[in-house]
């Protein structure tokens, strides 16, 4: 048996991969629906009947409380079970709750998840994962129905390092490109020929060459990050470079494009919808004809 914690926007979508693919699922989430599992009461029936549990849930703080509170995994676990974390977690708390669950000889995986909710219902995720490569080699059949990339990274907290340092090259891209493409509409530039001038240049990357195609037809492709999360990413990610005695000198500017997103009403949409939160103030712009405000 398979578990799952955490059923929401990226959970249900993986667990669903899982059910789909034949695989007895015990699922549970305090909010969200079973997302076709077999539901479970609680954390502790989750962790008392399944050999392998995932997690999919915010941030490090529900993961501890999940992981290390009253009747949580921690209390349940036994020798041979794995744990794979999903979310996106501070790596110095992926490391104590490793070191917890390792004390009771049970596994621990950290897992960075890359794609979005489009990749999680078609089955093409990356993972980016730290801890015990056995443990890891154990899983993969499990991870096949919903990751079509599985990069071992190294010792417990290298997959949520990795995925942090991924996030934030993702937020630059977008904010960086959300100004671009705002200032291109101001300028009377055709934006469709504007977005194939830069996936031919050096300007190219992520968001050029997959968001903005979309978006400047008016389809913010919802379902994914929200602004909230993306700028919770950001600061761990600012925690994590400040703990590796790096400079974040290029963090100042996604942290205010989304947190002006998030001051203007986007804090719970998508993070793409960053480009109206800039086009909000540089007068009512909308990349996307018959959508001017």
């Amino acid at each position: 048996m398979i578990g799952f914690i955490g059923l929401g926007n990226m959970g249900g979508r993986i667990a669903r991969r899982l059910v789909d693919a034949g695989h007895p699922v015990l699922g549970y989430d305090p909010v969200a629906g079973a997302a076709g599992t077999t539901p479970a009461a609680d954390v502790a029936e989750v962790t008392r009947e399944s050999d392998q549990v995932l997690l999919s849930l915010p941030d490090s703080r529900v993961v501890e409380a999940v992981m290390l509170g009253e009747d949580g995994v921690l209390a349940h676990a036994r020798p041979g079970q794995i744990v794979v974390d999903l979310s996106t977690a501070a790596p110095d708390s992926t490391r104590r709750v490793a070191a917890a669950l390792a004390a009771r000889d049970a596994a621990y995986l950290d897992a960075g998840v890359s794609g979005g909710a489009a990749a999680a219902e078609k089955g093409t995720l990356t993972l980016m994962v730290g801890g015990e490569e056995q443990a890891l080699d154990r899983v993969r059949p499990t991870l096949a129905p919903f990751a079509a990339k599985v990069f071992h990274l190294g010792p417990s907290g290298a997959g949520h390092s990795a995925k942090l340092l991924n996030n934030f090259l993702n937020a630059v891209s977008l904010a960086a490109t959300s100004e671009v493409m705002v200032a291109g509409r101001k300028a009377g530039l055709d934006l469709r020929t504007l977005l194939e001038v830069l996936n031919s240049s050096s300007g190219a990357n992520w968001a050029v060459a997959n968001r903005f195609p979309h978006i400047v037809e008016g389809d913010y492709l919802e379902g994914g990050l929200t602004t909230t999360l993306m700028t919770k990413d950001l600061v761990l990610y600012v925690d994590h470079l400040r703990g590796l005695g790096v400079p974040s000198l290029n963090a100042a500017g996604p942290l205010a494009s989304f947190g002006l997103a998030a001051n203007l009403g986007y804090a719970d949409q998508i993070s793409n919808r960053v480009v109206d939160a800039i086009g909000d103030i540089a007068g009512g712009v909308r990349l996307h004809e018959g959508d001017q405000s």
